[in-house]
């Protein structure tokens, strides 16, 4: 049976990995890989790599047992599972980018509602410009796609003192702090929402959702937020409702991406775009090692893995 493991973080600097398999190092980076693809029963995706170098190998890996990602959307991944043989686990990296993905959340909510844009803008200028602005306290915010991220999103959103917390997920349920409304009953909630941040994964039902049914739902002056993934947004509508003035936006991801130079977007009013850095910040390293630790000890001691998203051919 294969026993090597490749990882995107030099074995030798991840404390506590368990003994057993062969570790080898291949981040990407590298021409040559780092052993016989055909020998790798775990691959741990390199990050932020372009989706051919992440899924370059898998055609060969024909010993392969797990995935694992180091992000927490896999839609580049599940993209080309048909390179790989019938029962493989593809286990993606939930909670290691809650922290810094819900704090650049934040960031992006507080810089568009009191404008910093703007005042950066007249300090390069050298002006001094004030303008009232509206605060975050008092507002509804709306969180689509409550789940580990979405709720990290709330836990930063608590000192603030916001009006109400409206959280929606595919499905309705119960938590301790309070409902979570199925997305059948989004096209209501819209409408109560100042601001709205998607924290949704990429999927068949989410494509496309914040289109322009879903935008004109949204009240006057609303924000929109999205740290999810750019094809969840309909870029044409958005462009129409934000060149108008009606809706502002704070984009970490965008579709096309990355925005090419020239796109609409980039000058349009009322939007701040920040280029897909919700995760790498010094917070990503520490949680990733965690979890490969976790994850790894599992598969020596032939304990159920976590985060498993699909097994391939199931």
């Amino acid at each position: 049976m294969t026993n090597d493991v490749w990882l995107p973080i030099p074995p030798e600097e991840i404390k506590g990995l368990p003994a057993g398999p062969n570790y080898l190092f291949w981040d990407g980076e590298q021409e040559e890989f780092p052993g016989d693809p055909a020998e790798c029963a775990v691959y741990v995706v390199p990050y932020m790599k372009p989706p051919a170098v992440r899924t370059g190998p898998l055609e060969r890996m024909t010993g392969l047992r797990v995935i694992q990602t180091l992000t927490a959307g896999v839609d580049d991944i599940t993209a080309d599972l048909s390179l790989v043989r019938p029962g493989v686990q593809l286990c993606n990296a939930r909670g290691v980018h809650d922290t810094s993905t819900a704090e650049l959340a934040l960031t992006l909510t507080l810089a568009s509602l009191r404008g910093i844009p703007g005042f950066v803008r007249a300090q390069d200028e050298g002006r001094w410009q004030g303008e009232f602005r509206p605060a975050l306290a008092d507002r509804n915010v709306l969180i689509l796609g409550y789940g580990a991220i979405g709720s990290a999103i709330e836990d930063r959103l608590a000192p603030f003192e916001v009006e109400r917390v409206i959280r929606v997920a595919r499905s309705g349920r119960t938590t301790a702090r309070g409902v979570v409304h199925p997305l059948t009953e989004l096209p209501q909630l819209l409408p109560d929402a100042d601001v709205v941040i998607l924290a949704t994964p990429l999927t068949d039902e989410t494509r496309g959702l914040v289109d322009a049914a879903f935008l004109a739902r949204m009240k006057d002056g609303a924000l929109l937020v999205n740290i999810a993934r750019g094809p969840v947004v309909d870029t044409d509508a958005l462009l129409s409702e934000v060149e108008s003035g009606r809706l502002t936006a704070a984009l970490d991801v965008t579709d096309p991406e990355p925005l090419p130079p020239g796109h609409p977007l980039w000058r349009a009013p009322g939007v701040l775009i920040t280029p897909h850095v919700g995760g790498p910040s010094s917070a990503f390293r520490p949680r990733a090692e965690r979890l490969l630790v976790d994850q790894l000890t599992r598969f020596v001691n032939h304990e159920p893995l976590r985060h498993v998203v699909l097994t391939t051919g199931a």
